[in-house]
């Protein structure tokens, strides 16, 4: 089944998402959360390659008030590009459209657990969105900025931590110059702090280079996707 564009009306503004839903019973669904480039088209394959998989998943805008159909490509404009609008979002709004996401997904399969993840900006998104009750897993992918910074102002997002409702497994590559050393360490040790058993909150550290940002994310979100499936 391919996936579609839809749009979510129930929160304080319409959001234009992408869905792909095999119609199959599934004991997990999935809430995409993009980089700063918008629900372009590797969003959409990552959607839509879980639905392969028999797992329903969601990619939601991340920027709907300042650019609600942004889809970029990776190109240094385009970055630029991004980057303006993630400078006009705060956490209050990440909050509030996630939430409207998780509800419309609870409507359409009340038992299915809802997994969280994010890429870069979407990892930051997604930390900030495992303290929502409704989320069972986050996985932050390079979540670049946590340990210094939060989308509006305000102390750093890794703050956050106590407040995270399920699990949250924090993944950064150790060649990502967006998540230097010093950061690294930072989000290891609040992590550490936050729960030393880790049977809650988690870090995984690649040590592969990053040549290609999207690809690398690719190969490493899906196989971490389906262990999680297979629970």
């Amino acid at each position: 089944m391919n996936g579609r564009w839809i749009e979510i009306e129930q929160g304080s503004l319409a959001l234009r998402c992408w869905w792909n839903n095999t119609q199959k019973e599934s004991k997990h669904m999935v809430l995409v959360l993009p980089e700063v480039f918008g629900i372009n088209n590797w969003v959409r394959s990552v959607v839509d390659r879980l639905a392969e998989q028999n797992i329903p998943a969601l990619a939601m805008p991340l920027f709907a008030r300042t650019a609600p159909e942004l889809n970029l490509g990776y190109s240094e404009d385009d970055l630029v590009k991004g980057r303006w609008h993630k400078e006009q979002t705060t956490t209050q709004q990440i909050l509030d459209d996630i939430s409207t996401s998780l509800n419309w997904l609870k409507q359409q399969s009340t038992q299915s657990k809802i997994t969280v993840v994010g890429s870069c900006f979407g990892g930051h998104a997604a930390l900030i969105a495992s303290t929502l009750a409704d989320v069972d897993t986050t996985f932050n992918f390079y979540g670049a900025g946590v340990a210094t910074t939060r989308p509006g102002g305000g102390p750093p997002s890794l703050e956050f931590l106590s407040k995270t409702s399920g699990k949250l497994t924090c993944i950064c590559d150790k060649d990502d110059s967006l998540i230097p050393e010093i950061d690294r360490k930072a989000i290891q040790t609040a992590l550490r702090m936050e729960d030393s058993t880790k049977s809650k909150l988690s870090f995984i550290e690649l040590k592969r280079l990053i040549m290609d940002l999207c690809v690398n994310i690719e190969q490493a979100l899906t196989p971490s996707l389906l262990i999680f499936a297979g629970n």
